[in-house]
């Protein structure tokens, strides 16, 4: 897959939750919304890109008669180059939170570590369409398994078999995203585009710790994009309909008992100041920040990659 120009409309195509459900398979699930982002664009009255699906590249003065795909010239009568894993575009690393805190859900059909990994799977399904090479790395406390930045559907497949366990899987660890990223940051050795998805539920003092990680990945010259996957109407504007909460943190076990009616005014304040003052704080050092909702379609989120792939060339 080509994409060319920028991208500049949000789109009215979405596959239902319930119907991804019943799919067999993320790499499947995968194509289904990529296939339903697609329709999307193609319906829309606006015309910011085109997008091209293609196993091959076409061929270009000089290029060796040998990689020619025959075949392709067959049906086609033009001229196609197989396309080989060296001759990838873009490295990108696929990282996703598991910690504890991502297991939440109240409203949203899926838990935000669910929607994730739907998104995250679709984003790499995009990725290979478009020659480039997908890594993949998990995280809670540490990094998981990292699995290396490669071009080959084959390897899409592993990052898929990899990712899988996460769409049924109800218990994590502790959060620890600045010491996993910092690691993140020494073990990707080269230049990257490096997507990650958290809900960014940390300690409010290790905040500039974890700014100081995000700039680590900055300073190692990667490019990074920052998905802060919540569900928006419960955990940022607190919109309950009982008079009374019993919440249990995911991480500790600790309990309190809230009145929404009661702090929902100071706690939409001290949320939007923390996001506000995170989202800063990545515009500073160039990290491209975007928050998502587990309520809403993944169009969005797709649209906000694909701006950022069409500036990186």
């Amino acid at each position: 897959m080509a994409i060319y120009g920028s991208v500049l409309v949000p789109l009215i195509m979405n596959i239902d939750p319930e119907i991804l459900s019943q799919i067999k398979g993320l790499e499947l699930k995968a194509q289904k919304i990529v296939e339903g982002f697609i329709a999307g664009l193609h319906k829309s009255p606006y015309h910011g890109f085109s997008v091209e699906f293609a196993e091959h590249r076409p061929y270009n003065t000089g290029d060796d008669f040998k990689h020619i795909d025959w075949k392709a010239y067959g049906k086609k009568e033009r001229f196609y180059v197989k396309q080989y894993e060296e001759e990838t575009n873009l490295r990108c690393f696929l990282v996703l939170d598991t910690s504890s805190s991502m297991h939440f859900q109240h409203k949203a059909q899926w838990t935000k570590l669910q929607y994730s990994t739907h998104l995250a799977a679709a984003m790499g399904y995009l990725m290979q369409g478009q020659r480039d090479a997908v890594g993949f790395a998990s995280f809670a406390d540490t990094i998981g398994n990292l699995l290396p930045a490669k071009g080959t559907r084959g390897h899409l497949r592993r990052i898929f078999l990899e990712m899988e366990p996460y769409l049924t899987k109800n218990k994590g660890e502790r959060t620890g995203s600045a010491a996993a990223l910092h690691e993140l940051a020494e073990r990707i050795h080269q230049r990257s585009l490096v997507v990650i998805f958290t809900d960014l539920y940390e300690n409010i003092e290790v905040h500039e710790a974890l700014i100081s990680a995000l700039k680590h990945l900055r300073h190692r010259k990667h490019e990074v994009i920052l998905f802060n996957v919540t569900e928006h109407s419960t955990e940022l504007n607190l919109d309950l309909i009982h008079e009374r909460y019993l919440l249990e943190d995911l991480e500790s076990g600790e309990q309190i008992e809230i009145s929404p009616a009661q702090i929902g005014h100071d706690y939409r304040a001290k949320v939007a100041m923390y996001m506000q003052g995170f989202k800063q704080a990545c515009n500073e050092f160039q990290i491209d920040f975007e928050s998502v909702s587990t309520e809403k379609p993944f169009n969005e989120a797709l649209i906000h990659y694909l701006k950022k792939r069409s500036r990186l060339g």
